[in-house]
């Protein structure tokens, strides 16, 4: 009889061994180490899961783009070896998280996610430099947010989850001619050289200013309009 149990216990911490050893994870990785891992990566597999438009006006060198939003994912992603480390990033993270958990339950084994997404990549100085500037310079900026009122400005996309959340009572703030703030909204990938330049790595980033354009508060990701307004 104790042999039996003995044995039956043998057997089931075998069995947790093997299935702890199994378990496959995500791992997500700052800029420098997912530039590290994927340069000495044999025929990685990067995947860029942002749209085709995103992708086309620009992407990691060796990338493949496999939109995330597209309904045949799966299918796409079928293709590629799940017993080699496959490798994921999007613009900001949102897209990215969601795929590289995608593909851990598709059975991936080693899947590395980009932390920040490709904003920043750039921002930590790891992307190619702009050959011309898109959109909005610095300058043109400083001129924008002069104003003898508070100014709050939002950095958006139209992709970004969060900020599509905040538009309708930011959008409304933005309109009140009566308020003590003015508030303007730019989109971030229409105005990739002041994003760049000003390292915004994270959508929605949202940034306070005093009458003498010092920042007062910079903040990231969602905030629910109650606790903007205290934040005015």
């Amino acid at each position: 009889m104790k042999i039996t149990k003995i044995l039956l216990l043998i057997t089931a911490f075998i069995f947790a061994s093997c299935n702890g050893q199994s378990e496959k994870t995500v791992e997500v990785l700052p800029s420098k180490t997912f530039s590290e891992k994927i340069n000495t990566t044999p025929n990685v597999q990067l995947l860029d899961v942002r749209t085709p438009e995103e992708f086309s006006s620009e992407h990691l060198d060796k990338a493949v783009n496999i939109n995330w939003k597209d309904s045949d994912f799966e299918t796409q992603v079928a293709k590629y070896d799940k017993e080699k480390p496959v490798f994921v990033y999007c613009l900001s993270g949102g897209r990215s998280k969601k795929a590289a958990e995608k593909l851990n339950e598709l059975g991936f084994t080693s899947v590395y996610e980009l932390e920040g997404g490709i904003t920043k990549w750039n921002a930590d100085g790891f992307g190619k430099p702009l050959d011309k500037v898109i959109g909005m310079t610095k300058t043109e900026y400083k001129k924008l947010i002069k104003s003898d009122k508070k100014v709050l400005v939002d950095f958006y996309a139209e992709w970004c989850a969060p900020c599509q959340k905040m538009k309708s009572y930011i959008t409304k703030m933005e309109q009140d001619s009566t308020s003590d703030v003015v508030v303007i909204r730019i989109d971030a990938d229409k105005n990739k050289t002041l994003a760049s330049e000003m390292k915004i790595n994270q959508l929605p980033t949202l940034i306070l200013y005093n009458p003498n354009q010092e920042e007062q508060w910079r903040y990231f990701g969602y905030i629910s309009e109650e606790n903007l307004r205290k934040q005015l």
